[in-house]
């Protein structure tokens, strides 16, 4: 299979010896706790579920800097985004070497995880600027990523971690939430030896369904795997329980036998456009994906960023060899009247826009709660009624 980033085999921090998860339980119970906000809990699954392999904790200042303005550590690590333990109050484990840092997202806040520390260190006011400038490409706080990020906190604590559990991810979507070495063991039982990712934070309607198929065509994989995003969204976006009763119904009903494997990780949404398409293609590469679906507006959100930023970074920015993971560059796709069937934009020259079903999102949304069915070229009718039913209740 496709070797993980930075590494011959996958580094999850998830402790799975007994002995030790015991032991590290046990001396939580006598240390400082830090509440972790939520970025920085999902930062610590991804890291426990091996998909930010080969890091082996959170990042310090001086590697965050350099992430940001040159996308490698100050090592010579690639990487896109910093991963930090940010926090807004660390008078609780002051002159700690070792901390227990506790879920935000469980009742009673139970232990995650243990650091140790090795700085404790403060963002000044021109460092917050720079890192919201590189990673978001603005500092408008209107930005919900921007928004998310200056509301943690100005204490950064680096060092290494060891995982204890994955948060609520596996209780709450256990047929769903993989870490990257389970994906990789699927594979493998499937007798894939290629795979293309599709990442998605909303349902699916024809469009991303032939999308999928058009990129397993023409990468010549062996499957297709779709990866949700289980973690925080923005106020508005569809659950993902939701999401995922729609997508298992349209690839159990619109996809042959042993063509996709219906998955999920453990994240907060960034909405950071380019550098985020980057860490998305980085950890699909650490789950054993040979490549990576990369659309129009890729991690996008309003019109922050140009519609294939997120395609063109992979060019401009991001080194050669970088990355073993190829990328598939999509256009925007829709379903032609001229041609009844989906197909990308870019490919119909000579359509107008009227000759495309295209729906805005208030439309999609506006119909749903209306009881209004979606017409079939945009929406398989059992995906549809799914939606529909979500919106009703929510009406209700």
């Amino acid at each position: 299979m496709i070797k993980p980033h930075g590494a011959d085999s996958l580094k999850p921090l998830l402790v799975e010896n007994e002995a030790r998860h015991i032991e590290l339980a046990r001396e939580a119970e006598g240390l400082p706790s830090l509440l972790l906000n939520s970025a920085t809990a999902a930062n610590a699954v991804m890291l426990g579920a091996g998909y930010f392999t080969p890091l082996g904790g959170f990042m310090n200042r001086t590697d965050a800097i350099s992430v940001a303005e040159h996308m490698h550590t100050e090592t010579g690590l690639f990487w896109p985004v910093p991963i930090l333990n940010v926090a807004a109050d660390v008078s609780a484990i002051e002159g700690a070497r070792r901390i227990a840092l506790r879920d935000p997202n469980i009742v009673d806040n139970p232990v995650l995880a243990v650091q140790s520390v090795e700085r404790v260190e403060t963002l000044s006011e021109s460092d917050i600027d720079l890192l919201t400038e590189r990673i978001f490409r603005t500092r408008d706080r209107d930005h919900p990523g921007v928004a998310t990020f200056i509301s943690l906190g100005r204490h950064v604590i680096s060092g290494p971690i060891e995982v204890l559990n994955l948060s609520y991810f596996e209780a709450e979507f256990p047929s769903t939430f993989r870490t990257a070495q389970q994906i990789r063991d699927e594979m493998y039982e499937r007798g894939w030896r290629s795979a293309v990712a599709f990442q998605t934070r909303n349902p699916m309607h024809r469009a991303h369904e032939e999308l999928c198929k058009m990129a397993q065509a023409a990468t010549g994989a062996d499957g297709v795997v779709i990866h949700m995003l289980l973690g925080k969204l923005k106020e508005g976006d569809i659950p993902a329980a939701v999401r995922e009763a729609a997508i298992r119904k349209m690839v159990e009903l619109y996809f042959p036998p042993n063509t996709v494997m219906v998955t999920g990780y453990g994240f907060d949404m960034l909405y950071a456009g380019p550098r985020e398409a980057v860490l998305h293609a980085l950890f699909r590469q650490n789950a054993g994906c040979t490549h990576f679906i990369v659309g129009r507006d890729h991690a996008g959100v309003g019109d922050y960023y140009g519609a294939f930023d997120a395609q063109h970074i992979f060019d401009e920015e991001v080194p050669s060899g970088a990355l073993a993971i190829e990328i598939f560059r999509a256009d925007h796709t829709a379903y032609s009247k001229k041609l009844e069937k989906v197909i990308m934009m870019r490919d119909a020259p000579d359509h107008a826009k009227e000759d495309f079903v295209l729906l805005s999102g208030t439309a999609v949304r506006g119909m749903l709660s209306r009881g209004e069915p979606l017409p079939t070229e945009f929406a398989r009718p059992e995906v549809a009624q799914i939606l529909m039913e979500y919106y009703r209740s929510q009406a209700a």
